[in-house]
């Protein structure tokens, strides 16, 4: 979907970006960035040009200016690039999705209740994970575990005894022995069967520790989601039991006698669900499904709709596979009353409603906050073209181009430009050109290119073939942070996260730009954008001013991209800070923690390095070059001291005010 629409954004109707600075506005900023669209009214730019963070969706109450937070971490000595984590708007997304359900619930009469859990694997930090639970204790709000490590933490944090813990994924013994251990101390343990085989080792595990599971079984659903995920459900689904399936399952538990143990009834339709009506579609087979087994006698107690809650990356409030066509409030309509119709029709009673949501509570929440170290140019036309005598006549035949190029025939003048250029390098391959001949023409070409560019601006009618000069011409700003750390997703599947300027949003940004990170890989790149009028290849940032460092934001990457980064380059964990918002500060915020990001040292060592041996392997060759009298021994204990304190330092870039 996001590759149709690419192709919509670049049709030939659609204008390029054709605001001009005297037109410019926040409001024109506001419109381009399309911030109140994926912003979900978390973010807003002040008078100042400065994003600033709605905690409470409200512009009366605090605005947390973001380069109020930048400038307080430079004065801490926290180095960029870092992560800010806005705990007051997972809180908000908490409070939200469980006042969605329960209005509803009470709206229509619904007999159940509504027990949510958050799935940890979204994103498994501790401050997070403990943030959910202590604001969501009001509302029983539960977790979900998919693997032992997270069952130890979920053990552990979630001491409720009236909310949920619901643990999905595959199972060993130890996995079940460890639920069977947290129902011994009195925790809602359920467990889902995701294939049949593991209702015989959960048999064995319940007699040997003489306790009862409660027991949930998860259904392969007909209904499949559409977008990145939408292989994850449907017959070839990975997890869940096929209709026979769960009818053998539930004759072996009553021959075992423990048919009174299925509680609940489990499926799942895909991460990021674009489409309503796939969810309505699931509802009603999932409803139906519940029914029939409770007419066989099973006192099910639970209905589990899974995650797939989306969000509204690209603001565009579609099908796209990065947005979303509906709203929390009409996807807990969808679930409630289509669950309450079937339940009625079939004269069964409301089961307790489950969702497993976690890219919609925590996305929002979490930013990574970039300085950029510098601009590269993709295209260069500082070289001198002046007219030499006896030049080549591909010189002199593109310069006549150049003087000839007008708002009439500038289609013209690019494909004649384009066949000179072309004309141009065969004639340097076969000896005929020379250098400067080559640079000479190169150099023309690439000024004719900017100077349609120009022209298109003010065209209302842009031809094939022209439609994507623009983004050819783009630089690249080179950015002080990995990709595949920090954004595994856009790098991985494509999924567009919002990135734009944090400052100077009342000032026209000059450059059509792409991001690339510091990595030594070609893939670290970014160039897919949120846009006023869908995703385009670039995004618009100010020109760089000396002795100024300029910060890039890049939002919604709370869910998955916080946890899901590697050690490509032996680049490590971000530099965190975690913002609480306080309306009695002059800034409406304050700093609650600070969490370092990884050393040098710290992330060789995960790569089975010995920081210390390397240290002192370095420290005997450089004795030996002091003992050749090659270097002076003031320097050895310089280079030796040097060489250390890297090891203990930040693995990112330490650039600052960067621009000569």
């Amino acid at each position: 979907m996001e590759q149709e629409m690419n192709e919509s954004t670049s049709s030939n109707n659609k204008k390029l970006f054709s605001s001009r600075p005297e037109d410019w506005s926040i409001d024109e900023a506001l419109k381009l960035y399309n911030i109140q669209r994926w912003g979900d009214g978390y973010f807003d730019i002040n008078e100042k040009g400065n994003i600033v963070v709605l905690p409470e969706k409200n512009a009366n109450g605090p605005q947390i200016d973001l380069m109020d937070i930048v400038e307080e971490m430079k004065i801490q000595g926290i180095a960029f690039p870092a992560v800010i984590r806005f705990h007051d708007i997972l809180r908000s997304q908490v409070k939200s999705l469980n006042k969605a359900f329960r209005d509803v619930i009470d709206e229509c009469r619904y007999e159940g209740r509504y027990m949510g859990v958050y799935p940890v694997k979204v994103n498994q930090m501790r401050e997070v994970v403990e943030e959910i639970i202590d604001v969501g204790a009001a509302y029983d709000y539960g977790l979900e575990a998919g693997s032992k490590a997270e069952l130890l933490s979920v053990l552990a944090l979630n001491t409720n005894k009236d909310s949920l813990t619901i643990l999905n994924g595959y199972k060993d013994e130890d996995f079940f022995r460890l639920a069977m251990s947290g129902l011994k101390l009195d925790r809602k343990i359920i467990v889902v069967i995701e294939k049949f085989s593991e209702l015989k080792t959960l048999i064995k595990i319940s007699r040997e520790m003489n306790m009862k599971p409660i027991i949930g079984l998860r259904t392969k659903m007909s209904v499949k989601g559409r977008g990145k995920w939408s292989e994850s459900s449907g017959d070839k689904a990975k997890f869940g039991l096929s209709i026979s399936e769960i009818l053998n399952a539930i004759s072996l538990l009553k021959s075992e006698g423990l048919d009174d143990c299925i509680k609940l009834l489990h499926f799942h339709i895909g991460s990021q669900i674009t489409d309503i009506r796939t969810v309505k579609d699931a509802i009603t087979e999932a409803a139906r499904l519940y029914s029939k087994i409770v007419k066989m006698g099973i006192n099910l107690e639970y209905f589990d709709v899974g995650g797939g809650l989306g969000v509204d990356y690209d603001g565009s409030q579609s099908t796209n596979e990065s947005s979303k066509n509906y709203t929390l409030a009409e996807y807990a309509t969808d679930v409630v009353y289509g669950l309450k119709q079937i339940c009625d029709l079939e004269a069964v009673h409301h089961p307790n409603i489950v969702t497993e949501s976690g890219r919609a509570v925590t996305a929002h929440h979490s930013c990574v906050v970039t300085n950029v170290i510098d601009m590269i140019q993709t295209t260069h036309t500082d070289f001198d073209t002046r007219k030499v005598t006896g030049e080549h006549h591909l010189v002199s035949d593109i310069r006549n181009l150049e003087q000839d190029l007008n708002k009439h025939n500038f289609q013209q003048i690019y494909s004649e430009a384009q066949q000179l250029k072309d004309d141009c390098q065969n004639a340097f391959r076969l000896g005929i050109l020379g250098l400067e001949e080559r640079a000479k023409i190169e150099t023309i070409y690439w000024t004719i290119s900017k100077s349609i560019v120009a022209i298109l601006k003010d065209v209302d009618f842009v031809p094939e073939g022209l439609q994507d000069l623009e983004d050819q011409l783009a630089p690249q700003y080179l950015c002080n942070f990995s990709i595949f750390q920090s954004a595994a997703d856009s790098w991985a599947i494509d999924q567009i996260l919002p990135a734009m300027p944090l400052t100077r949003l009342n000032e026209f940004p000059e450059y059509q730009c792409s991001i690339c990170d510091i990595t030594c890989d070609s893939d670290g790149k970014i160039d897919s954008f949120v846009d006023g009028d869908g995703i385009k290849k670039t995004v618009p940032l100010h020109g760089l001013i000396p002795g100024k460092d300029y910060y890039i934001g890049l939002f919604l990457t709370g869910a998955y991209q916080d946890v899901m980064g590697d050690m490509h380059n032996l680049f490590g964990r971000l530099n965190e800070v975690h913002v609480f918002s306080d309306d009695d500060d002059p800034t409406d915020f304050y700093i609650e923690e600070v969490i370092k990001g990884s050393s040098a040292s710290e992330v060789l060592r995960a790569m089975q390095y010995n920081p210390e041996y390397m240290a002192h392997g370095l420290k005997k060759v450089v004795d030996k070059q002091v003992q050749r009298g090659r270097i002076t021994p003031r320097d050895g204990v310089k280079l030796v001291d040097f060489y250390e304190s890297c090891l203990q330092s930040y693995t990112y870039l330490n650039h600052s005010k960067n621009f000569h």
